[in-house]
């Protein structure tokens, strides 16, 4: 991958909050959005999610899990060029014992402020989801294989 297309990638983990979350539901897949924060290494993304969403129970089940992140649509003619990485993992609680929940907690509310109101309630939980391999497609025959010493490096532009 190029410098410019890693300044891409990085960029667009960065500035995009909202993700598509696949999981497992009884062995058929099942989509949810979340909203989502990043470690500045890019080593694990955070999902602040209730128990009572399937996906939750799901992950619960089956840690295995996929993240889209996507370029915002811009009404260009060919959708297909948009930037997006699709992400495979694994998803755990990060339980509010844990000595790093706090920290966690912080990077989450200071993207994003309004989710304060839901740490307070008792079926949200946050999780980390651990990056194994992806993909990254920057635009039109622009495709590459997405390893976590991939993020590490990038997550330096």
């Amino acid at each position: 991958m190029d410098t410019l297309n890693e300044q891409k990638l990085a960029h667009l983990i960065r500035s995009t909050r909202i993700a598509a979350l696949a999981t497992l539901h009884n062995g058929v897949p099942n989509l949810a959005m979340v909203a989502v924060a990043v470690e500045d290494d890019f080593s694990a993304f955070y999902i602040h999610v209730s128990r009572l969403g399937r996906h939750t129970r799901d992950m619960e089940t089956d840690s295995r899990i996929s993240l889209l992140l996507m370029e915002t649509d811009d009404n260009r003619p060919d959708p297909q060029t948009l930037a997006r990485l699709s992400l495979n993992g694994t998803a755990d609680p990060v339980p509010r014992t844990d000595p790093h929940y706090e920290r966690i907690r912080g990077l989450y509310l200071a993207r994003f402020p309004e989710a304060g109101q839901f740490f307070g309630l008792g079926d949200f939980n946050l999780w980390q989801i651990r990056p194994r391999e992806g993909r990254f497609v920057a635009g039109f025959a622009q495709a590459y294989h997405i390893l976590p010493e991939t993020l590490a490096k990038i997550s330096a532009r």
